[in-house]
C-alpha cells in the first residue's frame, strides 16, 4: 500500500529568476527545504490521552537535521508568476537513522494534468547539534513518517575522483548570510558555491575562443554529497572542478569542496548546450567542444 503525499504551496519570488527568466537551479533545492520544513512542522499529536495540549511529533527533526545528499533532475523550465507553484513530498527509505524524501516540483491545471520541473529525493539524518553527533529516528517520527512511505531502493552512486592537477580552482568565500543557525553554511548554498565554481571553469575554457551568443547551457542533472560541514571563517575554502565527461550536446562535470586535503562536498553535474531560437539541445561550437575535450586530459 503506497502512502500519502504532503503538497506545499511555494511562491515564487523574482530574486529567484536567473538571466534567462528561469527559475535558476539553485533556488529549486531551497523549494526543497521548504516543502520538507513544511512536511515535518505539520503534525501535532496529543501528548497523552485525553490531554488538550499537543506535541509536536516531528519537530525536532524539523529543527535539527543533517542533508546527506541531494540528487535534483531538472525537467523544465520554470518561468515568474504570481501563481505559487506546487511540490509534493514522500518518503523513499526509512531507515534506523536515515530516512529519503522524494518530491516533485510541478503545476497542475484544471484536469490535473502536470507539467513537471523537477524531480528530486534527499538523504536525510536527525542530528544532535549539541553534541555534534547523529541519532537515531525516535518511534513518534518513524510512525509520521510511515505514513509517506512508498519504498523504492536507492542506487549506490558512483564516487567523484578530483584530478587536482587538471582542475579548475575556485576560492570559495562564506558569506555571514550562508550560514545556518548551527553556524554551518546551510545546504542550499552549496549548490551556488558549485554553480561559481563552474562558471569559473567555463569561462577559462572559453577564453579567447569566439564568442557565440546564442549558445546556452542548461542543467539537467546535479547531485550533490555532503561529507563534512562547511564552517565561517576569514580564509577560503577550495573549490576545485573538472570536466568529467563530454557528450555530443552535453558534458558532465564533477567538483570538490574541500578544506586543504580535507573533502567537505563533492558533487556531479550533467548539463546540456541548447539553442534558445528553438529551446532544443545542441552541439557547441567546434572550437568550444575541442577545449571540453583537451580539458578532459
Amino acid at each position: 500500500m503506497l502512502g500519502v503525499r504532503h503538497r506545499y504551496v511555494c511562491p515564487i519570488r523574482w530574486a529567484d529568476l536567473d538571466l534567462l527568466g528561469h527559475v535558476n537551479n539553485v533556488r529549486y533545492v531551497d523549494y526543497l527545504q521548504e516543502a520538507r520544513v513544511d512536511l515535518l512542522r505539520a503534525h501535532r499529536w496529543p501528548e497523552t490521552a485525553g490531554d488538550q495540549n499537543t506535541a509536536d511529533a516531528t519537530a525536532a527533526l524539523a529543527d535539527a537535521i543533517i542533508v546527506g545528499r541531494h540528487e535534483v533532475t531538472y525537467r523544465a523550465p520554470l518561468l515568474f508568476s504570481e501563481r505559487p507553484v506546487l511540490i509534493e513530498c514522500w518518503v523513499t527509505e526509512l531507515r534506523a537513522g536515515y530516512f529519503t524524501l522524494a518530491y516533485e516540483i510541478f503545476d497542475e491545471d484544471e484536469a490535473g494534468a502536470r507539467t513537471v520541473y523537477v524531480e528530486a529525493s534527499t538523504v536525510l539524518a536527525p542530528y544532535r547539534f549539541d553534541i555534534e553527533s547523529p541519532r537515531r529516528l525516535r518511534p513518534e517520527e518513524r510512525a509520521v513518517l510511515e505514513a509517506y512511505l512508498e519504498p523504492v531502493p536507492r542506487e549506490r552512486p558512483a564516487p567523484v575522483v578530483i584530478d587536482r592537477d587538471r582542475a579548475g580552482h575556485y576560492p570559495v568565500h562564506v558569506r555571514f548570510s550562508d550560514v545556518d543557525v548551527y553556524r554551518h553554511v546551510n545546504n542550499v548554498v552549496y549548490f551556488e558555491y558549485f554553480q561559481e565554481a563552474r562558471i569559473r571553469l567555463f569561462s577559462e575554457l572559453g577564453r579567447g575562443l569566439p564568442g557565440d551568443d546564442t549558445l546556452q547551457v542548461v542543467l539537467a542533472q546535479m547531485n550533490v554529497d555532503y561529507v563534512a560541514p562547511i564552517l565561517l571563517r576569514a580564509e577560503p575554502y577550495d573549490c576545485r572542478t573538472q570536466i568529467a565527461q563530454v557528450g555530443r550536446t552535453s558534458v558532465v562535470v564533477e567538483a570538490e569542496i574541500a578544506d586543504g586535503d580535507r573533502p567537505l562536498a563533492r558533487a556531479h553535474v550533467v548539463l546540456v548546450f541548447f539553442d534558445p531560437a528553438t529551446g532544443r539541445a545542441t552541439e557547441p561550437p567546434m572550437d568550444y567542444r575541442a577545449a571540453l575535450i583537451g580539458a578532459l586530459g
